[in-house]
């Protein structure tokens, strides 16, 4: 009587939950998660008849489902291929308490001032997603004249040029390319901007510096 029961589709409870083992941070949970409520059909597992190391993890579960049932199914299909078919030098995470936010890694190109420099990004999906763009921005500290000391990204398909036909994947594959054509004419960061018109192989110089600096793994 008064059991709390949880909805897990087509497992059991240990199943559902311990797949891949205990370890609820371990990479691809979020991803097992997006799977799961993807999935149409759902068992239902009292946690009153559950140990209580797996009844924690069983209610952690029900925490990130209620978070998860809110997500339109783009969002979650989206989800699944960047994290089970990552682009080339990109890596893209959601957070497990808000599937919304991402964690992001963009290695810089091969050839560019920015090459071995592993950089750290946000990614958040607003509610108006697609409609509107993501929220995009660098915490790994850039010397770049179309990113800002804040981070923010001087790129046209996160601002006029956004189409609902784009997707995450399509946007974190334009910031990795403006890393390697970093454009002067259409600058965020004007000093930055400045300096790589007036002296671009020195701008270059120091855009290395920064990324050895600020960007080694």
């Amino acid at each position: 009587m008064g059991a709390k029961i949880h909805r897990m589709s087509g497992l059991s409870g240990a199943e559902a939950i311990l797949g891949a083992g205990t370890g609820v941070r371990q990479s691809g949970t979020a991803l097992s998660i997006l799977r799961r409520i993807a999935a149409d059909s759902a068992v239902p597992v009292p946690t009153s008849s559950l140990a209580p190391p797996l009844r924690f993890v069983t209610d952690l579960y029900s925490i990130l489902l209620r978070s998860t049932m809110a997500l339109p199914k783009r969002i979650i299909k989206e989800t699944e291929r960047l994290v089970a078919d990552p682009a080339p030098g990109i890596t893209a995470a959601p957070h497990e308490d808000n599937l919304r936010y991402f964690d992001v890694t963009i290695q810089g190109p091969g050839g560019s001032p920015f090459e071995n420099g592993f950089f750290k990004l946000e990614l958040f999906l607003p509610e108006e997603y697609p409609m509107a763009p993501p929220k995009v921005r660098f915490l790994t500290k850039i010397y770049h004249p179309n990113i800002d000391k804040l981070g923010r990204i001087c790129l046209d398909i996160l601002k006029d040029k956004w189409s609902p036909a784009l997707q995450i994947r399509t946007v974190l594959l334009s910031v990795q390319a403006l890393l390697s054509a970093p454009n002067p004419d259409d600058p965020l960061a004007t000093d930055v901007a400045k300096h790589y018109k007036e002296d671009e192989k020195d701008a270059q110089r120091v855009s290395r510096e920064w990324t050895v600096k600020y960007a080694s793994k």
